[in-house]
C-alpha cells in the first residue's frame, strides 16, 4: 500500500529525529550554558575592569610592547580598546599551531593584569561541545552542521504533523488540556506537539543563522538569496607603498589608533591589528556596542604610506554595506539574541532550554509506540 504524504513525513521525522536527538540536545543545552557567558565573566572576572584615570590612554605600540613580554614566543593578532572603565586586551591568537591567549592591561598606566588562556576553562568547554560536539574540529563541525540541517528538517516536517486535520483538533493543538487522570504519554505528547509549534519560527532562526556558520554553500546560497553581491571570505588586503613611507612624528600602528579615536568618538571599543608582515595592512575596527557585533566598522591602511585601502568582501564599511550585508553582520546577534539586549539573550535561554526538551519529548513519544501505546493526534 503506498503511504500518504503526511504518513512519509511523519517516518522521516522519527528515524531522523531518533538519529540526531542527542546532538541537537546537546547544541542546545550547550547554547543555554553560554548565553549569560558575558554578563557572567563581567561579574567573576574582576580583571577585566580597571578605575577610570584622568590621564590618556597609552598608544597601541606602547601596550603591544609591554604585552609581547608576556608571551614572547606568541603572535599578537590584535590591541583592543575598551570603555574608560574598562582593561584593554592584547589578544594573542594563530590557528596553526593553534594558540588563543588574552593578556589585560591597564590602558592608562600599562600594567599587566592578567594573561588568560582562552582554549581553557568552563566557556571554551561549553563552545567547544556547542561548534564541535567536543571532537577534532574538522569533524566535529561537519557533524554539528549536518545535525542542525536535519533539525530544519525537523521543525519544518514538525509542523506538517502538528497541523491539525479538522476543527475538532484545533484548540488542542494551541494549549494544553489535561484532564485528571490523564496517562503521562499523552501529556509528553502533547508537550511535544505543542512546545515545538511555539518555537517553531525561532528555532528556524537558530538553525539558519547556525548553518551560515556550518556550511560555506549554504552561507553562499543564503547571502545571495538576500542579494548580496560581495565576497565572504575574508582576504586581507596588502600594503604596497614601500617607497612611500609617511612623513610622522608617530609610528604608524598608533597614527591609525588616533585617527580612528577621533573619527569614533562614540566607539565602545576599537580593535587595531598590527601587521604580522612587510607586506600586511593594518587592520581597524570600531564597535559602537561592544556586546554585540553587527555594528562594527571595518577599515584598512596601508602600514607605509597609511592611506586607506578598499576591500570588496564582507568585511568592510558599514556605510557601503546593502541590507543583505547587514543581515550577515548580525548573524551571532541574531543567533545568540544579543541584538536586542539582555532581554533578548533571555529569550534565546528560554526558548534553547524549550528546544532542548523536544529530543527527550520525541524519544519518549517513540518509546511509548515501541511498547504499544498508541497516542492519535
Amino acid at each position: 500500500m503506498k503511504m500518504s504524504f503526511k504518513k512519509t513525513i511523519g517516518v522521516l521525522h522519527l528515524w531522523l529525529g531518533l538519529s540526531s536527538g542527542i546532538i541537537v540536545f546537546i547544541i542546545a543545552i550547550t547554547g543555554c550554558l553560554y548565553a549569560f557567558q558575558v554578563e557572567i565573566q563581567n561579574i567573576t572576572q574582576k580583571y577585566r575592569f580597571v578605575s577610570e584615570q584622568p590621564s590618556p590612554f597609552l598608544p597601541p605600540a606602547q601596550l603591544l610592547k609591554i604585552a609581547q613580554k608576556q608571551l614572547p614566543d606568541k603572535t599578537i593578532h590584535a590591541i583592543k580598546y575598551n570603555g574608560k572603565t574598562d582593561a584593554t586586551e592584547a589578544i594573542f591568537f594563530h590557528y596553526e599551531p593553534t594558540y588563543y591567549y588574552t593578556t589585560y592591561l591597564n590602558p592608562y598606566s600599562g600594567k599587566v593584569l592578567k594573561t588568560v588562556d582562552n582554549e581553557s576553562g568552563f566557556f571554551h568547554f561549553i563552545l567547544d561541545g556547542h561548534y564541535y560536539l567536543w571532537l577534532p574540529e574538522k569533524i566535529g563541525q561537519v557533524v554539528v552542521a549536518t545535525a542542525t540541517l536535519i533539525f530544519l528538517f525537523l521543525i519544518i516536517s514538525g509542523f506538517i504533523l502538528w497541523f491539525p486535520k479538522n476543527k475538532n483538533a484545533v484548540k488542542q493543538r494551541f494549549w494544553f488540556k489535561w484532564k485528571k487522570g490523564m496517562k503521562w504519554k499523552r501529556k509528553n505528547y502533547d508537550l511535544h506537539n505543542i512546545t515545538g509549534f511555539y518555537v517553531l519560527l525561532i528555532a528556524i532562526l537558530f538553525a539558519v543563522t547556525g548553518l551560515v556558520w556550518g556550511f560555506q554553500w549554504f552561507a553562499s546560497s543564503y547571502y545571495k538569496v538576500l542579494g548580496g553581491d560581495k565576497s565572504l571570505i575574508y582576504v586581507e588586503p596588502l600594503s604596497k607603498s614601500f617607497n612611500e613611507q609617511k612623513n610622522t612624528p608617530i609610528k604608524p600602528l598608533d597614527a591609525i589608533w588616533y585617527k580612528m579615536t577621533e573619527e569614533y568618538p562614540e566607539a565602545e571599543s576599537i580593535e587595531i591589528h598590527p601587521p604580522e608582515t612587510d607586506s600586511s595592512s593594518i587592520a581597524v575596527n570600531a564597535n559602537f556596542d561592544k556586546e554585540t557585533y553587527s555594528k562594527i566598522d571595518y577599515r584598512y591602511f596601508d602600514q607605509y604610506s597609511l592611506k586607506e585601502i578598499k576591500v570588496n568582501h564582507l568585511w568592510g564599511r558599514n556605510k557601503e554595506d546593502k541590507i543583505a550585508d547587514s543581515l550577515m553582520k548580525m548573524n551571532y546577534d541574531i543567533h545568540t539574541g544579543g541584538i536586542f539586549g539582555l532581554a533578548g539573550k533571555v529569550f534565546a535561554f528560554l526558548i534553547s532550554l524549550l528546544i532542548a526538551s523536544l529530543p527527550i519529548t520525541g524519544f519518549y513519544i517513540w518509546w511509548g509506540r515501541k511498547n504499544k501505546t498508541i497516542i492519535t493526534p
